[in-house]
């Protein structure tokens, strides 16, 4: 996905322009896809190949990731040009965007990817400051500007161990500024508390320590499923994450 740059900008031609893809759709169901912070919505090119084929209709959601209200702004947008009822999947700091914008009528329900899932009246920021006892340090740089970044030389490790170094060390110099607006921005209803909810739970993730996904999966009722993985689950198990998502979409019809 990464290796190649013609691969990569025909995939940021796809996402920036809301295509869904010239393939037959079989399932009357949308799947919208929601990439977290540091990324953007490439990561999920090989979710997006598959669900696709499989016949789903898939939306990928391209986020600035500088403010939380700008972000679930974007994602209801991406909500309402859906063809059909949502299954709306959040990798990451995109929990929070799927927890606010899941309450559009139009989502069925919720798929948490290895990611935060606050209440109302939290922040992503909220959930981070609390402690996870053994977990190490994410590796973040002072803020700059309102803005964070994973300090490049521990990226790989820190957010895609499991993922070849090629890839990752493409990815830690290509991050997306996270805006301390999108990590402070506050949820004002909380989706899991009226829709279904799923939550994929990455057992080696070194971002969401373990221990803090499963008490999140927990508060909200979510159906849970364990994965030895890193953070980028997507990359480094697309197959499993696939199944899991196209379960979650069963659940839905």
């Amino acid at each position: 996905m990464f290796r190649r740059a013609a691969a990569f900008f025909l995939t940021a031609a796809l996402i920036t322009t809301g295509s869904h893809g010239a393939g037959t759709l079989k399932k009357e169901l949308s799947i919208v896809l929601v990439h977290g912070a540091f990324v953007d919505g490439s990561g999920w090119k090989a979710l997006y190949d598959s669900l696709e084929k499989d016949g789903y209709e898939v939306i990928v959601v391209q986020n600035s990731t500088a403010t939380f209200d700008g972000d679930v702004a974007t994602t209801e947008r991406a909500i309402a040009s859906a063809k059909y009822p949502v299954v709306l999947v959040g990798h990451s700091y995109a929990g929070s965007i799927i927890t606010e914008a899941g309450n559009d009528p139009k989502v069925r329900s919720l798929v948490y990817v290895a990611a935060f899932a606050p209440d109302a009246g939290e922040s992503t920021k909220t959930l981070i400051d609390q402690p996870v006892p053994g977990a190490a340090p994410v590796p973040l740089l002072p803020p700059q500007d309102g803005f964070l970044m994973v300090d490049p030389a521990k990226f790989p490790h820190a957010f895609a161990a499991d993922v070849d170094t090629e890839t990752t060390r493409f990815m830690a110099v290509s991050q997306v500024p996270w805006g301390l607006a999108a990590v402070e921005g506050k949820v004002k209803t909380a989706a899991w508390k009226n829709k279904p909810s799923h939550f994929l739970i990455t057992t080696e993730d070194l971002m969401i320590p373990t221990p803090a996904q499963r008490s999140m999966a927990n508060r909200i009722g979510a159906k849970v499923k364990e994965i030895k993985s890193s953070h980028a689950v997507m990359l480094s198990h697309p197959a499993d994450v696939e199944r899991f998502i196209i379960d979650a979409s069963k659940a839905s019809l």
